[in-house]
């Protein structure tokens, strides 16, 4: 699954292409500040069950880019469960998922088409770490308060990285920007078949949901940094930002138009910077007190 920064149509959204135009980016922009204190938990959890390897829940794995990003930077014999709605992409991702972990040990990949919805402790039992990649900003408050209880029954860690954050910023900077960010951010809320979406709120809900459940939470920035060379993306992105603008707010229509054209051809040209905002959340488990109580 990806986020709000995808191109227009729901059909275009998961493509595999756009999955792939993003994956560099969304590799660089991953905070690795969170890895030493992911490992640490993930060492003593291993250590203490006397477990043989890491059982990885990839939620909304689209073509797999977190474990391809993930599963090389952990030690130890893997064994990943790949989620997703869409079975080409699972077939995709499965297919496409390291082997190999950074000492060399086997990593092993499972599928699972189901709803996150349908996510239980029950259905997480046994996991050693939960984790998604662009995923947070699009559920609900209350898919947000039961993936935080499904993995705090569990007992496990969750990452999510790559949550949009609601700023962007341009450069050369043009009036309409602010203007265009506003209609984009809210059309991120806005309710899609029932369900109201966090959106730029979706770091500072799951934040809170996961401290109420007794993790410690911490987030670190993980913005997309687009120039030049990623100018592919950047177009892609504006097409999407401006589009879901518009559709939130139909009078700005006219003027986005020439707006949007320009913004491409500086893309085009090499001449415009792009800097989308976006968090990432770790959320560590409480840790049994000595002697066994909880």
């Amino acid at each position: 699954m990806t986020t709000s920064e995808a191109p227009r149509s729901e059909a275009t959204r998961y493509a595999p292409a756009w999955l792939e135009l993003r994956e560099g980016p969304d590799g660089a922009a991953r905070a690795t500040e969170l890895l030493g204190a992911l490992r640490s938990r993930l060492a003593w959890g291993l250590s203490r069950d006397g477990e043989r390897s890491l059982v990885v829940h990839d939620l909304g794995c689209g073509t797999g880019s977190m474990g391809r990003w993930l599963a090389p930077r952990l030690d130890g014999p893997q064994h990943w469960v790949l989620h997703d709605h869409d079975p080409e992409l699972l077939e995709l991702a499965a297919a496409r998922t390291p082997r190999t972990a950074a000492d060399g040990s086997r990593v092993t990949v499972a599928t699972e088409r189901r709803d996150l919805a349908e996510l239980t402790a029950d259905g997480l039992a046994g996991a050693s770490l939960v984790t998604a990649s662009a995923l947070l900003d699009v559920l609900t408050r209350e898919e947000v308060d039961g993936l935080a209880a499904a993995c705090a029954g569990a007992g496990c860690p969750a990452l999510f990285a790559l949550s949009v954050v609601g700023r962007v910023e341009l450069t050369p900077a043009e009036p309409l920007d602010a203007e265009v960010a506003e209609a984009f951010n809210a059309h991120q809320r806005r309710a899609d078949h029932g369900r109201t979406l966090l959106g730029p709120d979706a770091v500072a809900v799951a934040a809170a949901a996961f401290a109420r459940c007794g993790a410690t939470v911490r987030v670190h920035a993980s913005p997309w940094r687009l120039g030049a060379a990623e100018s592919a993306l950047a177009a892609e992105w504006l097409r999407g930002w401006v589009g879901a603008a518009c559709e939130q707010r139909p009078e700005l229509a006219e003027r986005a138009e020439p707006y949007l054209r320009r913004r491409l051809e500086q893309c085009e040209a090499g001449a415009l910077r792009v800097v989308v905002h976006h968090s990432d959340l770790l959320a560590l488990p409480s840790l049994p007190r000595p002697g066994g109580a909880a």
